[in-house]
């Protein structure tokens, strides 16, 4: 049997990390999305193709040179302020590129990350039995997502992933996760204001991959829906200051915030995800996801050893 050829739509933070874990295994692996990632997926062993996912003709003429058994949408707009400030245009985006690889990749194993958003935030602990409830445009755009992808592809999976956090250079420009925007602040001796009334249930970046990796690997039937969420259910601030321990930064540098006064207004009051399911699969019973203290020391040497060049906070 051939190895497996995969395809990644979406070129950030959770597309980019997929793709290095998955081209050791062998296979050909290729990003696709609309602007060329950085560092160049060819410098790790994967390809890049153009791709505006939205656009059927184009996502039929890339599959058709491909033919990728696997594909998995980690597609935007991913900006919850910005969903909620063009939640047409939000929605739209998101069912387009869910509808299109299940109408033109019907043999391929699909897996879509979706979020936490698509819960209000009511329940402490979101399983996967929990009635779906979306707190913001970002969490209706996502969960429409879903039920395009589950109602034109029965196979594929929707896999739900709490609040994801990894490295990112200070000079990257933007900073995509929280973990980086702490992180940079921190070490520059500045002040970080995190909500003390936001929780969530934090998942380290290569986790994300390890999973996901998984999943594709599996020749099993899986469940629609799986959640992924990290064991330790934090607030913001509890968390910044972990961080902050971790980077040997002082603990006085987080100031606790009411979650109305912050970007994160909108997000659900729980960003939660817990899973029924997840660690009694064969493909996924071994893999211990870590907690926020054992992320932050394996990412802490990153950031110590990286410049203090401004970014733009997007977290």
């Amino acid at each position: 049997m051939s190895a497996p050829r995969t395809l990644v739509v979406g070129s950030g933070l959770i597309g980019a990390a997929l793709a290095r874990r998955l081209v050791p295994g062998g296979g050909a692996v290729t990003l696709a999305s609309r602007h060329r990632p950085a560092p160049a997926p060819q410098s790790y062993g994967a390809r890049w193709e153009a791709l505006d996912a939205t656009d059927a003709g184009a996502c039929a003429r890339l599959l058709a040179r491909l033919r990728p058994d696997r594909v998995v949408l980690v597609h935007g707009p991913s900006d919850a302020t910005w969903c909620e400030e063009h939640p047409s245009q939000a929605r739209a985006a998101h069912v387009a590129v869910a509808e299109n690889f299940t109408a033109l990749a019907r043999d391929a194993r699909i897996v879509l990350i979706s979020s936490d958003n698509v819960f209000d935030g009511a329940s402490a602990h979101n399983a996967e039995s929990v009635p779906v409830r979306p707190a913001n445009a970002y969490g209706r755009a996502k969960l429409a997502a879903e039920q395009a992808l589950l109602a034109g592809a029965p196979g594929a999976v929707a896999l739900r992933v709490s609040l994801v956090y990894g490295h990112e250079g200070a000079d990257a420009g933007k900073w995509l996760n929280f973990f980086a925007v702490c992180a940079h602040r921190l070490l520059r001796g500045e002040h970080v204001e995190a909500p003390d009334d936001h929780w969530t249930t934090p998942v380290v970046l290569p986790d994300v991959a390890e999973v996901t990796a998984a999943l594709l690997h599996t020749p099993d039937p899986l469940p629609p829906v799986l959640h992924l969420g990290g064991p330790d259910r934090v607030t913001r601030a509890e968390w910044a200051t972990v961080i902050a321990g971790a980077l040997g930064a002082p603990a006085g540098l987080v100031v606790p915030v009411p979650r109305a006064r912050t970007r994160y207004a909108s997000r659900p009051a729980n960003a939660c995800l817990t899973s029924e399911v997840l660690s009694t699969l064969p493909a996924t019973e071994k893999i211990t996801v870590r907690g926020v203290a054992e992320g932050a020391r394996l990412l802490a040497p990153a950031f110590t050893g990286s410049g203090t060049t401004r970014g733009t906070v997007r977290s």
